[in-house]
C-alpha cells in the first residue's frame, strides 16, 4: 500500500466515525480541542503522519466504540480496516478458547452438538441448561472440533463478563469481538460484523447469553447477511427464536441408585461405579483436593452417594470437593444429603466479583410464576421416579398441565429424566439442588394469601 493510499484510508475512516457520531467538524473541534483546520485536513488526506494522540482526542470526542478506534488505529499505520479484520478471523488467527480440561462423559452431546453444526440447515442453536451443568465447556469442545477439523474461524464472545471500556480494544480481534457482543445486546455492529464475516463458513459463540429472553433482531440479520455463519449460543433458561434448535444439557449420568442409602452397608459390584462420568469427574476433583483419599471401593461408594445428592452437576461437585479441606468424606456426605447448597459455594467466591452458584440457582427459582414453583415444590416432595401421569394423579392436577410443566422444567434443568426400565414409561426427579429452593418458594406463595388477608 502506498503512503497516500495509507492516508486516504485514514481521511474515509475519520469521515465515517464523525458522521456516525452525528456531528460537524465545527463541533468536533469544540468537544476535542482540535483545531477545525486540523480535522479539515485530516478528512481531506492532507496530513500523511498523524499524531497518535490527535486521534485519541477525535476519538473520545465522538465517543467512539472499541472496534471503531481500532479501525482509527489500523488507519494510521497504513492497513485497510477491511483485509485486516478478515486476516484476524482467518482460521489461523480466530481460535476458541483453549480448554484447559478434559470433557467427561459428553461423548453422546458433544456428537449431537457437532453434527448440527455440521449441517447447512441449522444455524442457530443453543445449549441450555442449570448453571453449572458444563454448558461451556461443551461449547468450547465443539468450537475446537469445528476449528482444527474444519478450519473454521471462530468468534467467542464472552456474555458474562463486563464489556471492557471504551477504547480498550487495541486490536482487530478484540473489535470484532466488541462488534459481537454490541450485536448480540441489540446495539450497532451489524453492518461491520457482516463485511468482515462475509460468505465464509465461520463460528459465533455467545457463552452465558441470558440477559435476554430471546437473542436481539441484529443477529438474526446478521444470519441472513452472511449465509455460512453459525451461531452457538449458551444459556441457562431457553427462548423462543425462529429458527433456533435448543439443546437440553443435562447433569452427568449417575450410577444406578443403592438399594440401600446406609453409608455402612457394602454395594455389591460398587467399584463399577468409578466408571461412571460423574463418579470419575468426582474422583478427579476428591484426588487433587485430597491425594491421600486412595480410591478403594468404601471411598468410591461414598463418592458415589455425594454425586447422588450433588445431581451430578460438575460446578456443584467440584465445590463441594474443596470443602474436603475442612471435612471427611464421610461428613461431606451428610451435608450433601441434607444441606446440599451449603456446599456448592467455595470459599473464593468471598474474593471474587463472582456470583455463586447457590445464589444463581435462587434466582433461576425466583424468576418462576407462582404456578410453576408450586407444582416443582410438589414434585419435589414426591420420592424419585415417578411418571408424568403418577404425579398429575398424586397431585390431583390435569395429566395434560404436567405434561407441559415438566417438559418446560426439564428445559430449564429443574427436572431431570431417570434410567427407565425396559420398555416402562420415563421416570423422572426433581434436582436435590433445587428441592429446598422450590419447597421455600412454595411455601412463600401459599402463605401470602393469608398475610394479605390480615
Amino acid at each position: 500500500m502506498t503512503e497516500q493510499a495509507a492516508t486516504d484510508g485514514l481521511a474515509r475512516q475519520l469521515r465515517a466515525a464523525r458522521r456516525w457520531a452525528g456531528i460537524t467538524q465545527e463541533q468536533l473541534a469544540g468537544l476535542s480541542t482540535v483545531s477545525v483546520r486540523a480535522i479539515r485536513d485530516l478528512e481531506q488526506g492532507r496530513v500523511r503522519h498523524p499524531r497518535r494522540e490527535t486521534l485519541r482526542l477525535l476519538a473520545d470526542a465522538m465517543r467512539l466504540g472499541d472496534a471503531r478506534r481500532a479501525a482509527l488505529e489500523l488507519a494510521v499505520e497504513g492497513a485497510p480496516a477491511d483485509t485486516v479484520m478478515r486476516e484476524a478471523f482467518g482460521a489461523e488467527l480466530a481460535p476458541p478458547p483453549e480448554p484447559l480440561r478434559r470433557l467427561v462423559g459428553r461423548t453422546e452431546e458433544l456428537r449431537a452438538l457437532t453434527g448440527l453444526l455440521a449441517t447447512e440447515h441449522e444455524r442457530l442453536l443453543t445449549v441450555v441448561g442449570i448453571a453449572g451443568v458444563g454448558k461451556t465447556r461443551l461449547a468450547q469442545e465443539a468450537a475446537l472440533l469445528l476449528h482444527t477439523r474444519d478450519r473454521m474461524p471462530v468468534l467467542w464472545v464472552d456474555m458474562g463478563t463486563a464489556a471492557p471500556a471504551a477504547g480498550s480494544a487495541r486490536s482487530p480481534r478484540a473489535a470484532l469481538t466488541a462488534w459481537a457482543r454490541s450485536l448480540a445486546d441489540g446495539g450497532p455492529g451489524l453492518d461491520e460484523l457482516a463485511s468482515v464475516v462475509r460468505d465464509r463458513a465461520a463460528l459465533l459463540v455467545l457463552d452465558g447469553h441470558d440477559a435476554a429472553s430471546r437473542p436481539a433482531p441484529q443477529l438474526l440479520e446478521l444470519l441472513h447477511s452472511c449465509e455460512r455463519l453459525k451461531v452457538l449460543i449458551t444459556a441457562r433458561e431457553p427462548h423462543r427464536t425462529p429458527g433456533n434448535r435448543l439443546l437440553p444439557l443435562a447433569p452427568l449420568p449417575l450410577p444406578a441408585p443403592e438399594p440401600s442409602s446406609d453409608a455402612a452397608t457394602p454395594l455389591p459390584g460398587a467399584s463399577l461405579s468409578a466408571g461412571e462420568p460423574a463418579v470419575e469427574l468426582m474422583l478427579s476433583y476428591v484426588g487433587h483436593m485430597r491425594p491421600d483419599l486412595l480410591p478403594t471401593d468404601s471411598v468410591v461408594r461414598t463418592v458415589a452417594r455425594i454425586c447422588h445428592a450433588l445431581d451430578g452437576v460438575p460446578r456443584a461437585m467440584e465445590s463441594a470437593a474443596s470443602w474436603l479441606l475442612l471435612h471427611s468424606l464421610e461428613e461431606l456426605l451428610r451435608i450433601a444429603r441434607t444441606s446440599p447448597l451449603d456446599l456448592v459455594d467455595d470459599a473464593t467466591l468471598s474474593d471474587v466479583n463472582e456470583e455463586g452458584l447457590g445464589a444463581v440457582l435462587a434466582a433461576a427459582v425466583g424468576r418462576m410464576d407462582t404456578a410453576q414453583a408450586t407444582l416443582l415444590g410438589d414434585l419435589g416432595a414426591l420420592a424419585d421416579g415417578w411418571t408424568a401421569e403418577q404425579a398429575a394423579a398424586v397431585l390431583a392436577v390435569p395429566a395434560a398441565t404436567v405434561a407441559r410443566e415438566v417438559h418446560a422444567l426439564m428445559l430449564r434443568g429443574l427436572v431431570r429424566r431417570l434410567p427407565a426400565e425396559a420398555e416402562g414409561a420415563s421416570r423422572f426427579g426433581v434436582l436435590n439442588l433445587v428441592r429446598g429452593l422450590a419447597a421455600d418458594r412454595a411455601g412463600a406463595a401459599a402463605r401470602r394469601p393469608a398475610a394479605l388477608v390480615h
